[in-house]
């Protein structure tokens, strides 16, 4: 996937992939990794990719996205059928639908287009990567273009009466369905262009069918598909587990589900905004966007007296050059001047004030919003969010999912470094926890990792900080603002400030503390389960399939305690094996729906048990034996 190139509605993909002949589609992998390497210019709206010394490839993006087939022209001889156009398509971001959707409910419209919306949750920030796409957030009105079926309509464990999926739904769930087992039974080796363009048909037919939510998981798999296959070092198979899992959880229940659980879903397909009158709101910090998607920009979090968070964001499409500038680009909300930067340590007045259910202020024609008077981390109203009790807090994020900001506000000592895998990650001390805080962004554009490695130098000393939580069987956060090391009235944004040397206290001399690298105890053998799970995600169905022994895994499992563990690892691996037979006795194919559900099963298990675990470790929940101890 090139950040290069403009996004590329999923329907665009889906039609130029779809109106190639088999012996084309065969090519198509090997036609986008050549256009890849091809260099591209930007003019404005079109991007430019010279195809070879004769033939230019043309992307129309106007508004940012390319929305029609038209919109990518070839010069070869056998266009508009060429490969060229549809491995161009395949190879550029996935722009995410309803990226201009926000409403306004004082103005009738948003007089914006927040593409925040569109981005994706597993890498933006703020509202959760924030600026997650809004058919990802559940609950909201019922989604546009759904026809309910009342009465009836409902299926499988549905209450009776209750409203149910209208056919349309139930059958574009299904296509969902198919297309994800697809990517299932190939793994990210196999997932490849033509794989990809059905599961984007798929969530075409969703969000026409008034399934937004599903269709937003569907571009979030292909993104990160996408990445797997670059080497994009932001891959993370975890993450694409994640989604793997929610886009089949939603596929599997629509058909079932009634009610309140149908209507969270569906999911929104737009932002409403519900008046909430006059705001005086106070600055707390600021974050970077930078989507795999392809959107980039700043999310600024205030809080007001009562000690509720609000989120004004600035996300369009763009690369790490927007993130790293958003911070000074002004705030969209009614006619301040602020910048992000700016408003993270102001305050704002703000009346005829709109809100979205996640905390997003609205920017309406008629709100109307000046510059205030902000308030330092240790001052009335802002102290307060410290003063709730961290497993608290914990509990709060764990309980609001994907759905909330996951925001923990924590006061810490620096204990030192640990090493990971994934590099080096601060070690502190939070009122008598353990915590291991990481970079929120790995992207070398962004500071977080500087400032990290450099405050991991200093051991001793304390910090105010805000974290995000990041869900495992210990304490763990994504860092992304402190206090001064020096000042005890400024405060870094460790995504757009860098600190330096001269910053830390004069009398802390530096040269880092390497704490234990275990110094956490023993922990409950889920990884067991959930290395099967990422297998198949990494190497399709097939890998399970093979000849394993799996009866140390399923002992140890019952060991501790984890016998429906077991019992879903054997599942999996005779789901894995299994093929039908024919009337004659012969070998048929197997269908990758039966095993994806049984995948879906283990991953919704490690799931849940995983965020048990979390909040155990956070004291949010009930304390776990050392597994040691068995």
């Amino acid at each position: 996937m090139s950040q290069l190139l403009p996004p590329v509605a999923p329907s665009v993909t889906a039609e130029l992939v779809g109106a190639l002949p088999p012996r084309l589609l065969k090519r198509l992998d090997a036609g986008v990794a050549k256009l890849a390497a091809r260099p591209v210019v930007a003019d404005g709206d079109v991007v430019r990719i010279a195809v070879d010394d004769d033939t230019e490839l043309e992307l129309h993006a106007a508004g940012g996205v390319v929305s029609t087939a038209d919109g990518i022209r070839c010069g070869c001889l056998l266009s508009p059928a060429c490969l060229h156009r549809a491995a161009a398509a395949s190879a550029a971001p996935v722009a995410e639908a309803g990226a201009d959707t926000d409403t306004d409910a004082d103005a009738g419209a948003s007089d914006r287009a927040d593409a925040g919306d569109g981005a994706d949750a597993g890498d933006s920030a703020g509202a959760g990567d924030g600026v997650d796409s809004p058919g990802v957030a559940g609950g909201g009105s019922t989604a546009a273009g759904a026809a309910p079926v009342v009465g009836g309509g409902a299926s499988g464990d549905a209450p009776a009466g209750a409203e149910g999926a209208t056919p349309e739904q139930g059958a574009a769930a299904d296509a969902v369905l198919r297309a994800a087992s697809a990517v299932l039974e190939a793994g990210t080796d196999g997932a490849g262009a033509v794989v990809q363009a059905e599961l984007l048909r798929a969530a075409h037919t969703a969000r026409l069918a008034g399934l937004p939510r599903a269709a937003a998981a569907a571009v979030s798999v292909v993104t990160r598909l996408r990445a797997a296959r670059s080497a994009d070092p932001a891959y993370r198979l975890s993450e694409l587990a994640d989604q793997l899992r929610e886009l089949l959880r939603v596929a599997h229940r629509v058909p079932l589900a009634a009610g309140a659980e149908l209507t969270e879903l569906r999911g929104t397909a737009r932002r409403l905004y519900t008046p909430d009158g006059s705001l005086r709101l106070y600055g707390l910090f600021s974050e970077p966007v930078l989507t795999a998607s392809g959107y980039a920009g700043a999310v600024t979090w205030t809080a007001d007296t009562r000690g509720r968070l609000f989120s004004v964001s600035d996300v369009a499409p763009g690369g790490p050059g927007r993130a790293t500038g958003a911070a000074d680009r002004a705030v969209r909300v009614g006619d301040t001047a602020l910048t992000h930067r700016e408003l993270s340590r102001a305050g704002l007045a703000v009346s005829g004030a709109t809100v979205s259910e996640d905390g997003r202020l609205g920017a309406g024609a008629g709100v109307r919003a000046v510059r205030a008077s902000g308030a330092g981390w240790d001052a009335e109203p802002l102290d307060r969010l410290w003063a709730v009790p961290v497993a608290g807090q914990a509990a709060r994020a764990l309980d609001a999912g994907d759905a909330g900001n996951g925001l923990l506000f924590l006061d810490v000592t620096v204990l030192g470094a640990v090493r990971e895998a994934a590099g080096v990650c601060l070690v502190a001390d939070c009122g008598g926890l353990t915590v291991r805080l990481t970079a929120a962004h790995d992207d070398p554009a962004l500071p977080y990792r500087d400032n990290l490695r450099l405050l991991a130098s200093v051991p001793g000393i304390r910090l105010r900080a805000v974290a995000r939580l990041d869900p495992a069987p210990h304490p763990r956060a994504r860092l992304l603002a402190v206090s001064h090391p020096s000042d005890a009235e400024a405060r870094v944004d460790l995504g757009f400030d860098r600190l330096q040397r001269a910053d830390l206290p004069a009398d802390v001399t530096g040269g880092g503390a390497e704490v234990a690298d275990a110094p956490f105890g023993d922990q409950a053998p889920v990884h067991v389960l959930r290395r099967r799970v990422h297998q198949a995600v990494s190497a399709g169905r097939r890998v399970l399939a093979l000849p394993h022994d799996t009866r140390a895994d399923t002992r140890r499992l019952r060991a501790h305690g984890l016998g429906t563990a077991a019992e879903l690892l054997d599942h999996l691996h005779t789901t894995a094996a299994g093929r039908p037979l024919d009337p004659f006795g012969r070998l048929r194919a197997a269908d990758p729906r039966v095993f994806a559900r049984a995948w879906l099963a283990a991953a919704a298990y490690t799931d849940e048990v995983d965020r048990a675990l979390c909040a155990a470790a956070w004291g949010a929940g009930p304390a776990v034996p050392d597994a040691s101890a068995s």
